[in-house]
């Protein structure tokens, strides 16, 4: 296993690490920014979420009544190459395996390119194709990367054209970025869901998103309720709420509009999580950072919860 980073003064939540046994979470940073097409900078990202997070450390998340605080391990940040996509794919699967083994994994991005390398890993792990709820400004569908095979804007078509995904039980939440309508609809055209920016204006409440919870649900038990996992880009949220990241949407999700989906859907047969796409360079007053820590904390303080009653 590659080496790791570890960051004793400033670790997700304050958290230490276990010595005796495994606890039941993982998180690491994946400090990959080099397929950015607009600002770089996320790699830092994973730093930013971190000290972000250390407000979250002494008390109980106020839904859950839990804390993911002395049940996870913060393995710093990998040590991976940072000049070549398929060189930091190549090193990083082969850390893969054995995490995904040994945790409930969730990675800090780093750029949308990371997700694709965790997917091929958990299909391997799993056994079988996953389901994917996939929070962002922007379709990532596309079949090239400026001319390149891959990039942060290609994953999800790869994910579908390498059957890592059940692809009706994909679901896009947030897509509102400016493209071709073939790579677009290119989700809805392979069996999956996609709910826009647009269509989720001034719904808020676990009532008004009621049908966007329901036609996720709908959709996993008509497949038999396959391994889901959650790919967070922070630029789902409107600039106003994150304005440091690579590639701000105006027109964006509000920071309430997730965190009642991560809350209400958090019972689902989640398997790992990411959150990406954090730039602190063009961040202001940790707005974005802030707001990435609170969905990691919500996530893991979901799973915990799932897990205590089951």
């Amino acid at each position: 296993m590659t080496q790791f980073a570890y960051l004793s003064d400033s670790t997700l939540f304050k958290t230490r690490p276990s010595e005796d046994q495994p606890l039941p979470f993982g998180v690491a940073g994946v400090t990959w920014d080099g397929s950015t097409t607009n600002r770089p900078g996320a790699r830092f990202g994973p730093r930013a979420i971190r000290e972000a997070s250390h407000m979250l450390c002494d008390g109980l998340h106020p839904l859950f009544d839990t804390t993911p605080v002395g049940q996870l391990d913060d393995h710093g940040d990998l040590a991976l190459p940072n000049t070549s996509l398929d060189a930091m794919r190549a090193a990083f699967g082969e850390v893969l395996p054995a995490m995904l083994a040994r945790q409930h994994m969730v990675w800090l991005g780093g750029d949308h390119s990371i997700t694709l390398p965790v997917l091929r890993a958990l299909r391997a792990h799993l056994g079988r194709p996953l389901a994917v709820i996939h929070f962002d400004a922007h379709c990532d569908t596309w079949q090239d990367h400026f001319g390149e095979p891959s990039g942060h804007g290609t994953w999800v078509y790869e994910a579908m054209q390498e059957g890592l995904v059940v692809d009706p039980c994909f679901t896009q939440i947030g897509i509102r970025s400016s493209g071709e309508r073939a790579a677009r609809e290119y989700v809805r055209t392979r069996g999956g869901q996609i709910f826009t920016a647009r269509d989720l204006r001034g719904m808020e409440s676990p009532v008004q998103l009621q049908g966007v919870m329901q036609a996720i649900r709908e959709r996993l038990a008509a497949h038999g309720h396959p391994p889901v996992y959650l790919s967070l880009d922070i630029d789902c949220l409107d600039p106003a709420f994150a304005p440091g990241t690579g590639t701000p949407e105006p027109g964006g999700m509000t920071s309430a509009q997730v965190l009642t989906l991560l809350e209400e859907l958090h019972d689902l047969n989640f398997v790992g999580m990411d959150c990406v796409e954090v730039a602190p360079a063009y961040d202001h007053a940790e707005l974005t950072a802030s707001a990435a820590a609170t969905f990691v904390w919500t996530y893991l303080a979901g799973q915990m919860a799932r897990r205590a009653t089951r």
